[in-house]
């Protein structure tokens, strides 16, 4: 049976010119004009820390600048597809003790913003396919993803407002583009879970495909070939148009979340958050002051 081989080899450089990658929690393959970029930590979930938001630009920019590859797919190995932001990571950075954490938070939101930023404008188009869960970051990911598959199995929840954050990395200004603003509005407001079934109906998926994780990988490899078929300039040129539909309002809201969350976000709620989150428990939050 034929397997995809590593698109970039341990090294400075590969022998044929193109950029090496390396990470600890992403893979990449290639299979002729398809390369698959893969979620790789699976014992914890495919929880999003900082080797993640460090490691997916450099994964996205090795991917397209191999030679002959025409699409990108997103997936994941394990159980889940990803259960969002590694919390317990984020504990120490979401808890300031100095002076400058409202900057030094603003700066790592930006950061984190333009990591999955990477996604939308890669140059090619990127086809995300989703099982398990796909939880608060993994809707800013598959957001800016051009194409959404879904295995059967797959449960999407926008996250954030259930631990005390607005969420910040590109999924208040990509979904409503997706879903619809009523729909957006719901999910991020209630942070309640969606099957694979709604998902489809509102439009956050393309397609919900019958089966698992590797039916649904499948099917985004087959999409990605038949597009990889088609004049890559005719394809790159609408991917490009697409964006720049969009691209304006989404960096202008992306600029405004981020100093939102740097001036609002440090407080007693998320304190009560992050503690119930290690406490096991249910948060129990105060009513704000007048």
């Amino acid at each position: 049976m034929y397997r995809p081989t590593p698109l970039a080899p341990t090294g400075p450089a590969c022998d044929d010119g193109s950029m090496a990658f390396t990470s600890d929690v992403i893979d990449l393959e290639r299979d002729g004009r398809v390369a698959t970029l893969w979620l790789d930590r699976p014992d914890a979930r495919n929880a999003l820390g900082r080797a993640f938001w460090r490691d997916l630009p450099r994964a996205v920019a090795a991917a397209v600048a191999e030679p002959g590859v025409r699409c990108l797919v997103l997936a994941a190995r394990g159980r889940d597809f990803t259960v969002g932001l590694d919390l317990k990571e984020a504990g120490g950075v979401l808890a300031p003790s100095a002076a400058g954490a409202h900057a030094s938070l603003y700066e790592s939101i930006r950061t984190m913003q333009a990591s999955v930023s990477s996604l939308a404008e890669a140059p090619v188009p990127v086809i995300a396919a989703v099982h398990g869960y796909c939880l608060g970051g993994g809707i800013d990911l598959i957001c800016a993803c051009d194409v959404r598959l879904a295995a059967g199995d797959a449960t999407f929840s926008v996250r954030e407002t259930r631990v005390a954050i607005v969420a910040d990395l590109g999924t208040l200004q990509r979904l409503p583009r997706i879903v619809g603003p009523a729909h957006a509005a719901e999910l991020a407001l209630t942070g309640r879970d969606i099957d694979a079934e709604r998902a489809a109906t509102i439009g956050l998926v393309n397609h919900r495909v019958e089966g698992s994780a590797e039916e649904v990988l499948a099917a985004a490899r087959a999409m990605a070939e038949e597009i990889a078929a088609l004049s890559p300039r005719a394809v790159r040129g609408t991917k490009a148009v697409l964006r720049f539909n969009d691209a304006a309002d989404v960096d202008e809201g992306l600029v405004y979340v981020a100093r939102w969350n740097a001036e609002n976000l440090f407080g007693p709620d998320l304190r009560e958050a992050l503690t119930a989150f290690a406490e096991r428990r249910a948060p129990e939050f105060a009513d704000p002051e007048p």
